[in-house]
């Protein structure tokens, strides 16, 4: 069981008999009251969310999450099919239920799986990928005074914004977690 302190982004716990990710937290102390800590909820089912309070002395259930490897094969509109690294037993996610994870997984990619009672129900994949450049305006020149971006196109189909000595065909180093350019590699 988890406390109010043991509840941090990322934790997935049990509520209604369905595992909800932690996405974000907000702790506040009410003057004479006990704290209270508010979180936002994603379902990692159907990826509906929802916020919730927990009261000081609140305990909730973690969630008894499996994890496998697996392969992402390919996407289809909105689908995204993955292939069991061990049985080669193939599953899809929609893209509710993967979110905005989808930007940032690329074919033939190996991504960590999160199954619930032996059912698949969200992949998790690292803080940082390298994903690269497929689309690229030309930087103008002189432009360069202060800290100047351009919108690229990633090879996933995402578009972030860079700075300008980034060209087409360059392999950068992307932040998942944000949505951020890092580095050139």
């Amino acid at each position: 069981m988890l406390n109010m302190s043991d509840i941090k982004m990322g934790k997935v716990v049990d509520m209604d008999g369905a595992p909800f990710q932690v996405m974000n937290t907000d702790h506040l102390q009410m003057g004479r009251g006990s704290a209270v800590l508010r979180t936002k909820l994603r379902n990692l089912i159907d990826g509906s969310v929802r916020e919730h309070t927990f009261k000081s002395g609140d305990k909730i259930e973690e969630a008894d999450l499996s994890r496998m490897r697996a392969s992402f094969l390919y996407r289809e509109d909105d689908q995204f099919h993955f292939m069991n690294n061990e049985n080669y037993e193939q599953f899809a996610f929609d893209l509710e239920q993967i979110g905005e994870i989808s930007n940032f997984v690329k074919e033939g990619e190996d991504v960590d799986v999160m199954s619930f009672n032996g059912n698949p129900v969200t992949i998790t994949i690292p803080t940082k990928v390298e994903l690269k450049v497929v689309e690229s305006p030309p930087g103008i020149k002189g432009d360069s005074a202060a800290n100047v971006t351009k919108r690229v196109k990633l090879e996933t189909g995402y578009e972030i914004p860079v700075p300008l000595f980034v060209k087409q065909d360059d392999i950068i180093r992307v932040n998942t977690e944000t949505g951020e350019y890092v580095e050139r590699v």
